[in-house]
This record gives structure tokens, C-alpha cells and sequence, in this order.
């Protein structure tokens, strides 16, 4: 079936490929906005609590986009997107999504609630950093790395559902009753919308490949701004709803729920299913991990401000350092 596709895209004039890049990018986002629905919804109805929604299946969900792109990227020899889409949504989620949430309106954070992941937020780029570094490891991010951060995830989940769990039920006053739909349904959409993620992945990456060799752009760049945007929508829909409605601390959360996903589930199982492990391309020593780095900081020292709130002013600075970082890319 790839090489159908592929095969076939390659016979399209270079103006119908964005277009058909722009239409998996669309159906990829509706895709994962159809999983999320139906996730909390049936969650709803096996009663599971809220906290504990938010804080794994909502995250998990936006992040499957990019875990669809990046697995099928290395599976198919292509680190260079696999890792460009990976460290791109990083980028993209903190400086673009939140930059312009915070613009929308001043977001007021709930210290308390992300002190821990607020750090491990920080901890998950350093160790990516650190797994990719020449003197560390060659410059290539193993397969036995991959299968560390994949346990990783395992010992994060397991955290956050205890964590969760917990807050929910010493602060739940939540008596709603579950949504009256058939949860047999609710699994069958929810099914659906995985299957349009990965449908909509295994055209966009070829439709990639082949659009970059037609304009002379390396892969990693185009991974790093056009996918990795794409792949975000999830993000930047469920984080600008959320402060529109006044729950600015649940766009947030998610947004630094999915920076650590990128890391140890996008990278972790990417790697993991990778024997040679993903090489590391010059240009992200030089441009996308200290843009990352810069970012990711910053962030993490305006949630430490004072007043506790992510102001519009800060949220600027974050945009303004994911417009200079699309800059370099392009530019540099």
C-alpha cells in the first residue's frame, strides 16, 4: 500500500501535492479531534474520573499525530522526519499554541497542579538533548534508547493515573450523569477517528518526501515547521477553546502533557521500532535544539512568575521565538 501510494503521488504536479499535503494535514486533525471526543466521552460512561482524562487520553490523543507520522517515518527509513516532526511539535506547542492562547487572553496557571510536570517537561528535552549528542552517542538516538523512554512513558502514565486519580477524588463535586449514547458506538467512532489518523499519516509522509525533493528542501525542515504544525492542530483547537471558555489551566496542562509525550512516546517508540536508531541530522545541533531549549525555558519561567500568569506580553516573546526559529529554518 505505501508503495502504491507513493508510486502514485509521485505523478502529481507539484501544486497538487500541497494541496494533497493540506488535506491529510485537515483529516489528521479531525481525526484526532474525532478520537479525543469519543475517548472522553466513553470515559464518561465507565466513569472514569475527569482529572484522569485530562491529564493521559486527552494528551495521548493530541499526540497521536505525531506518533502516527513519526513511527510510520522511521519504519519506512526517514529519521530526519521522524525526528524534524517530533522536536517541530515540541516548538510548535510551546511557542506557536501557546504564544497565541496567551495573546487570546492572559492565561492564569494552576502552580500546584503542573509543578511536577512542569519539570518534567524540562527534563524530557534535556534528555533528548543528551541522547543525541556526538560524544554521547554517536550522534544517532539507539534503539535501546527508545526502549528506555518507552519505559519511561509506562512509569509517567502510571504516575499521572495515580496522581489524578487521587486529586479526583478528594476534589471531585462532579454528579454529572454519562452521556446517554451507546458506548458500543462511542468505541466504534472512536476506532474511526484512529483510523483516519493513520490513513491520513501514510499519505502525508510520501506526499512529504516527494514535495521536498521537488523544491530542494531537506526533509528535516519541512517536518520541523509543515508537519509539525499540522500534527499540533489538536493542540492549538482543544488550547484555544479551553482559554476561550475561561480553562486556561487545561490548555496548559495539555500542552506540557504532550511536550513529554513528544519525547518519550513520538521519539520513544519511533526509536524503539527503529534497529539502526534515528541519526541526527547537523541542522539540529545548530537551529531546532537550542530553539527548543530556549523555548522550553522560557516557558518554564513565566509559569514561575508572581502572579502566576502567562500575560500577553510573555505569550508575544513565545511567538516571537517560534517565528525567529521558522525564520532560521527557512532562511539560515
Amino acid at each position: 500500500m505505501d508503495q502504491f501510494i507513493l508510486e502514485l503521488i509521485s505523478t502529481f504536479p507539484t501544486f497538487l501535492l500541497f494541496v494533497v499535503i493540506a488535506i491529510a494535514l485537515f483529516t489528521l486533525s479531525r481525526g484526532a479531534d474525532l478520537l479525543v471526543d469519543e475517548a472522553v466521552a466513553l470515559s464518561k460512561r465507565l466513569h472514569i474520573p475527569k482529572a484522569v482524562i485530562g491529564a493521559t487520553v486527552v494528551s495521548l490523543g493530541t499526540t497521536l499525530p505525531e506518533v502516527s507520522v513519526s513511527v510510520l517515518a522511521a519504519v519506512n527509513g526517514n529519521p530526519d522526519l521522524a525526528l524534524g516532526n517530533a522536536v517541530g511539535s515540541i516548538i510548535a506547542d510551546t511557542g506557536l499554541i501557546v504564544g497565541i492562547t496567551a495573546l487570546l487572553r492572559p492565561i492564569a496557571i494552576d502552580f500546584e497542579a503542573i509543578r511536577v510536570q512542569s519539570w518534567l517537561q524540562i527534563l524530557a528535552g534535556a534528555l533528548l538533548i543528551v541522547f543525541s549528542l556526538p560524544f554521547v552517542s554517536g550522534g544517532v538516538i539507539r534503539q535501546s534508547m527508545g526502549i528506555f523512554m518507552v519505559g519511561l512513558l509506562v512509569l509517567y502514565l502510571y504516575w499521572s493515573f495515580k496522581n489524578s486519580k487521587k486529586a479526583a477524588v478528594e476534589n471531585s463535586n462532579d454528579s454529572e450523569e454519562p452521556e446517554g449514547a451507546n458506548p458500543w458506538m462511542q468505541f466504534f467512532l472512536l476506532l474511526f477517528g484512529m483510523a483516519i489518523v493513520i490513513l491520513s499519516s501514510k499519505v502525508l509522509i510520501p506526499t512529504v518526501e516527494v514535495a521536498a525533493t521537488r523544491v530542494g528542501i531537506s526533509q528535516s525542515i519541512i517536518a520541523a515547521t509543515l508537519v509539525a504544525f499540522g500534527t499540533s492542530l489538536p493542540e492549538l483547537t482543544t488550547s484555544v477553546k479551553s482559554v476561550l471558555k475561561g480553562h486556561g489551566d487545561l490548555a496548559i496542562g495539555n500542552i506540557i502533557g504532550a511536550d513529554i509525550l513528544n519525547v518519550l512516546f513520538v521519539l520513544g517508540v519511533s526509536t524503539a521500532v527503529t534497529p539502526l536508531g534515528l541519526t541526527v541530522p547537523d541542522a539540529f545541533y545548530h537551529i531546532h535544539f537550542p530553539a527548543m531549549a530556549i523555548i522550553l525555558i522560557s516557558f518554564r519561567t513565566f509559569t514561575l512568575n508572581k502572579d502566576h500568569t502567562l500575560n500577553r506580553k510573555e505569550g508575544a516573546l513565545l511567538l516571537l521565538f517560534y517565528l525567529i526559529y521558522l525564520g532560521l529554518n527557512y532562511f539560515g
